[in-house]
């Protein structure tokens, strides 16, 4: 049975429409609180934390009545990356954490992503027995006027997952002499990722840390490269690190101004872990990652096993297969030897220790030749003509076609009002002839 609320990275759309508003999130707060209140008798809290979109001053009082409403205590931090809320919802021992964001979506969508005690995004069967309590009678999920929770803002959230970040490394471990690009979206990794590499001695140039509620990923961010790429050529930095908007992304640029993705990060990561014995089991990767990565890790003797896409359905993978080490090519990126999700600021510390003796960031990477890869992403105002009859015969198609010349992926978008489609080969004339056969079958 597919799940009503809940896509691929939580539960997300535009803001004031459907599901995204204050009477919704207020049954959001209620049901979730209702279920993890129940798996512990003990201690009752959950901690939410958000990005910078406007649209949060509106859905985190309703989130936070219902979760009261349940007998929650609740605890708000503020704009905080999302692997932050992770970190901190685990050291916390709370029931729960909420990190109210849509991502690298722009302003006007927002959306929750829950984690549990373990810090871990809920799995598919729980998010299920969640979205029954959502639609069932408020009146029997309601608290006792005396057991109603208690609200309190924490104010250091910032600094703890700071210092979080830096437990990870030795206390030797510096970044002066370095100079460093950052972007970071106007949105939640604005206060952290800054101060994190400032903190360690880096010389800091920042953009995208003046958020207005309205400008979150508005042609900056993981999603708009070009401008990290300006900014390092600009302060002719060592580095650029660009987030998105909930900071659990990453994508670099050289110091030639070069555009290193998550598969290009992902290589890396698995080289130099394999190399200094870090690696356990192999890489899992997605059915977005490109064909180069697996082919240049087969060349390595690494394994490689691609999960539906998703950094949940990653780390999911990761801990069926025991490995430490997976992520995307969009810059989710999980680092099972320190974190349970994706986070920009992380990957970006371990890439920037890798640079500690004086090695430059274009010696790293792009350490493999990518298969040339067409994503066109087309918007619907609905996601299930994927399943219809023309649609079906298109893909087929298009699979006929490039069959022993490359690969056709066809998927519904788990986050906005897209289909998705995406070709790998070395064709390039025939993989636009692929493309075209599905685009017909859709518009």
């Amino acid at each position: 049975m597919s799940k009503k609320y809940f896509g691929t990275d939580g539960i997300r759309g535009k803001v004031n429409q459907t599901k995204i508003n204050g009477e919704m999130f207020f049954k959001f707060g209620l049901a979730a609180g209702t279920y993890f209140k129940n798996q512990n008798k003990v201690k009752q809290s959950a901690i939410i934390a958000k990005d910078t979109r406007l649209s949060g001053y509106t859905l985190e009082p309703a989130l936070v009545s219902g979760l009261t409403s349940a007998g929650m205590h609740v605890y708000t931090l503020g704009p905080l990356p999302t692997n932050g809320l992770a970190m901190l919802t685990k050291k916390m021992r709370a029931n729960l954490g909420i990190m109210i964001t849509a991502s690298h979506n722009p302003f006007y969508d927002n959306g929750l992503k829950l984690f549990g005690p373990d810090g871990l995004k809920l799995s598919d069967k729980i998010e299920k027995k969640i979205e029954k309590l959502i639609d069932s009678k408020i009146i029997k999920n309601l608290s006792h006027p005396r057991t109603l929770g208690r609200v309190e803002r924490l104010e250091n959230a910032n600094e703890s997952y700071i210092e979080i970040l830096k437990s990870n490394f030795p206390n030797n471990f510096s970044l002066k002499g370095m100079k460093i690009a950052i972007d970071c979206a106007n949105g939640a990794g604005y206060k952290s990722g800054p101060k994190l590499l400032s903190s360690l001695g880096a010389k800091v140039y920042q953009y995208g840390t003046s958020p207005n509620g309205f400008n979150i990923n508005q042609k900056c961010g993981s999603t708009y490269p070009s401008k990290i790429k300006s900014l390092v050529k600009k302060h002719k930095a060592n580095i650029g690190i660009s987030l998105d908007g909930d900071a659990d992304r990453i994508i670099i640029s050289d110091e030639k101004g070069n555009i290193i993705d998550g598969d290009q990060i992902i290589a890396m990561l698995a080289t130099r872990w394999k190399k200094k014995k870090i690696l356990r089991g192999g890489v899992i990767g997605t059915f977005m990652s490109n064909y180069g990565l697996e082919n240049y890790l087969k060349s390595k003797r690494i394994k490689f096993i691609r999960a539906d896409v998703g950094d949940r359905y990653v780390k999911e993978k990761m801990r069926q297969k025991n490995f430490n080490l997976g992520g995307e090519q969009s810059g989710h990126i999980i680092l099972g030897k320190f974190a349970t999700t994706g986070d920009g600021l992380l990957v970006a510390l371990e890439i920037l220790f890798s640079m500690r003796k004086g090695k430059k960031a274009s010696q790293l990477f792009n350490i493999f030749k990518m298969t040339p890869q067409i994503l066109k992403n087309v918007y619907v105002k609905d996601k299930s003509i994927i399943n219809s009859k023309k649609c079906k015969l298109a893909i087929r198609k298009s699979e006929k076609m490039i069959k022993n010349y490359g690969r056709m992926l066809v998927r519904k978008s788990g986050t906005e009002p897209m289909i998705r489609i995406m070709g790998e080969s070395y064709n390039i004339n025939l993989l636009k002839k692929c493309i075209i056969v599905v685009k017909k079958s859709i518009t």
